[in-house]
């Protein structure tokens, strides 16, 4: 299931996508840095926080802190706002679906170009024929409601009957459409122009991109989080649901690597396609004109149309399609019940509690079945890229920087660890400022001077604030354990802690989790924030040119909330005590064992217990 969770729409649309807008194979090396340096290690995190607590992401996050129960609370919100634009997706495939099989449907007819394709799909199964100039909705398209439904009621019964049920439909789900990929991949190979195509994909490496468009390393990112699933609670959900002794570096090696290959796979299938279809156009595979959701509409669809009874090829591309989102849907979901689930305790059912979600995101959901569905979509995307990297930089920072943090305050004082927590911080986000911030040609050198004047004297108050500790307490300490004290004990110690449950756990992982991934991604948030557009406008509040009200509205208000719960969470660590099943099983404990107690003893909050 975890393995469908992230094997989706990210690997077969996304992936192929991202490559052709930067530069081709040039993607990869942002792509593949992303996947090594940061994804697997958060994904190795949130697998083995949930089979070591055995509970949903608020639980797990409040066990390094009470105030981060705010960040996993975050990652499940995240999610679910995620997977209500997500079953559009899954809505429109299941609608062209269908819809092939009336008197309208384009590919029983002779040459279909790419732009019949994508007209047909944006005018007659999105609906957005009737959309005016500043692209605001005017209409609900009222097929795509009834096909919601539909798609709604699917997701609820792959959750309906429990974990193990959602196992044996993941095996189908996922299953179907790898052998799929590859019939697509093989026919496709088979096609006039397709080496064309390879070549645009593989062959061509424009790393200039990598330079002249900043923004690739962050949406690298992403992408990454989005196809593994990770800072959703998605598979921090997953592992509880698995014994506690699973292996689970060995399972999230094999996830993050099974994910990676699928979109590797898809994109030779996709460039294929489009290297076929520049060859029916007369023209190069650069100026095939379609991009994100286009790029698979406009081309595999076309495709398939020019074979004999092509409609049925384009029908079971569709059916694939929707067999890909369909386990991507419910598995995000999870992340949500998971928690809600712990919160209401044994006396609901699941059936029950997951009807109530899919009923909530269906309602919510339909603000993307109007006429300007895909700009809601495609505008909520953009910025819950904001939501991924700021859950992914406080989960990294809780586990590296906040657990244990009391016990190190008690050995080393609060000022030595207040000053090194600055000293990495600072200094990272005083370089951006001159990365971001000049635009003289520059600015890399300058915030590479910039990082490390700020870090060397940052290290010398550091260093300065050890030594008056180490003259407070002579004999308990050495250079090397003091400031092994304050550099990594805390983090080794959770990764043997957790070691001792999962399996093995490398110590280079522990590593990074504390030194190098919450700075890479604290640099790349400030690196999407301050992204500019072909005009010079911050791309945040401006994204694609999309009017103010209420497409950026609705965007920032996300990101908005997103962080609103981080700091409540943080200000107030008893606001979401409730949603904490492991603070609330120890409470209960603690307050049966009072009943035994004489009248005059007073049992206080768990945490302070």
């Amino acid at each position: 299931a975890a393995i469908g969770s992230a094997v989706g729409f990210g690997n077969v649309w996304r992936f192929p996508a991202l490559a052709k807008d930067y530069g081709g194979g040039a993607f990869f090396i942002p792509y593949i840095m992303a996947l090594f340096v940061i994804g697997l290690p958060v994904l190795i995190l949130e697998i083995s926080l949930g089979q070591v607590h055995q509970a949903g992401n608020v639980a797990c996050f409040g066990r390094f802190h009470p105030r981060l129960r705010g960040v996993g609370l975050c990652a499940v919100i995240c999610a679910f706002m995620l997977v209500v634009y997500y079953s559009m997706l899954l809505t429109w495939v299941i609608c062209a679906f269908f819809e092939s099989f009336g008197d309208d449907d384009p590919w029983a007819g002779e040459s279909v170009t790419g732009e019949d394709a994508v007209g047909y799909f944006y005018n007659n199964i999105i609906g957005m024929q009737t959309l005016g100039g500043e692209l605001r909705p005017t209409r609900v398209v009222g097929r795509n409601v009834g096909y919601s439904v539909l798609v709604w009621l699917c997701i609820w019964l792959c959750l309906a009957f429990g974990m193990k049920w959602t196992g044996r439909i993941a095996y189908f789900s996922m299953g179907l459409p790898i052998l799929l990929l590859f019939i697509f991949l093989i026919k496709g190979l088979t096609l006039d122009g397709a080496s064309d195509g390879i070549k645009e994909y593989i062959g061509q490496w424009d790393v200039a991109v990598l330079r002249e468009q900043p923004d690739v390393w962050s949406t690298a990112v992403s992408q990454i989080f989005f196809s593994l699933s990770v800072t959703f609670g998605t598979m921090t959900a997953y592992g509880s649901h698995c014994p506690r002794g699973e292996p689970a570096f060995a399972n999230s090696l094999v996830i993050g690597i099974s994910n990676s290959m699928f979109s590797f796979i898809s994109g030779f299938a996709v460039f294929a396609a489009m290297g076929n279809l520049a060859y029916l156009q007369g023209t190069t595979v650069d100026q095939v004109p379609y991009a994100g959701f286009s790029l698979v509409f406009g081309t595999w669809p076309v495709v398939f149309g020019n074979f004999k009874n092509g409609e049925h090829w384009v029908r079971l591309l569709l059916f694939n399609l929707f067999l890909l989102g369909i386990d991507s849907a419910f598995s995000i979901l999870e992340a949500s019940l998971t928690v809600a689930m712990e919160y209401l305790g044994h006396g609901y059912t699941k059936w029950k509690v997951s009807g109530i979600f899919c009923l909530i995101a269906f309602l919510l959901s339909i603000i993307y079945a109007t006429d300007a569905g895909l700009i809601f979509l495609d505008t909520i995307d953009w910025y819950n890229n904001f939501v991924m990297l700021f859950v992914g930089f406080f989960e990294t920072f809780g586990a590296g920087w906040i657990y244990a943090i009391e016990k190190q305050y008690t050995s080393l004082g609060f000022a030595s660890v207040l000053a090194y927590m600055v000293t990495h911080f600072g200094s990272v986000i005083v370089a951006c400022g001159f990365w971001f911030g000049l635009n003289n040609g520059d600015q890399v050198w300058s915030g590479f001077v910039a990082f490390l004047c700020c870090f060397l004297i940052g290290s010398a108050v550091t260093g300065y604030l050890l030594l008056k500790q180490m003259k407070k307490e002579p004999g308990k300490w050495t250079w090397q354990s003091i400031i092994y004290e304050l550099t990594l004990s805390n983090v080794m110690n959770l990764r043997d802690e957790m070691s001792s449950v999962v399996g093995y756990l490398p110590w280079l992982w522990a590593f990074a989790l504390k030194n190098i991934i919450p700075h890479i991604l604290l640099i790349l948030i400030i690196n999407l924030a301050t992204s500019k557009n072909s005009q010079g406008e911050s791309l945040f509040g401006h994204y694609e040119g999309y009017v103010t009200f209420p497409f950026q509205l609705l965007g920032i208000l996300v990101v908005g909330l997103a962080a609103l719960i981080v700091v409540v969470g943080a200000v107030f660590p008893q606001a979401f005590q409730e949603l904490d099943s492991l603070t609330k099983t120890a409470s209960n404990e603690i307050k049966s064992d009072s009943e035994h107690l004489p009248t005059t003893y007073q049992i206080v909050d768990v945490e302070e217990t």
